[in-house]
């Protein structure tokens, strides 16, 4: 049996006049993110019905690696440049799969 995974589901929702801007920011960080150690899955959804919304999924070989992750330059740049883009600070769920 394999060890199981973190999965991560952060949402981000920006100011209806910031929506481009805070996707260039987010895809800014999607290839830095998924060299990361450990990433399995790295993910950007933009939800069809509210341009203003912004979720990433993500895959991760564990809990000490996310973190290591959110710790990282590209992350802790991208977060310092949240403000005025995003209406509050991301919205970060894990989980575990279950079945």
């Amino acid at each position: 049996m394999s060890k199981p995974t973190l999965r991560v589901v952060a949402r981000l929702v920006a100011f209806p006049d910031k929506v481009a801007e805070l996707k260039s920011l987010l895809l800014s960080i999607m290839e830095p993110s998924r060299e990361d150690e450990g990433c399995i899955k790295y993910e950007l959804l933009q939800n069809q019905a509210d341009l203003t919304d912004f979720t990433f999924v993500e895959e991760w070989e564990s809990a000490a690696l996310l973190e290591q992750h959110l710790a990282s330059n590209h992350i802790q740049a991208a977060v310092q440049q949240l403000e005025g883009l995003a209406v509050a600070p991301p919205d970060i769920r894990r989980y575990e799969l279950l079945a």
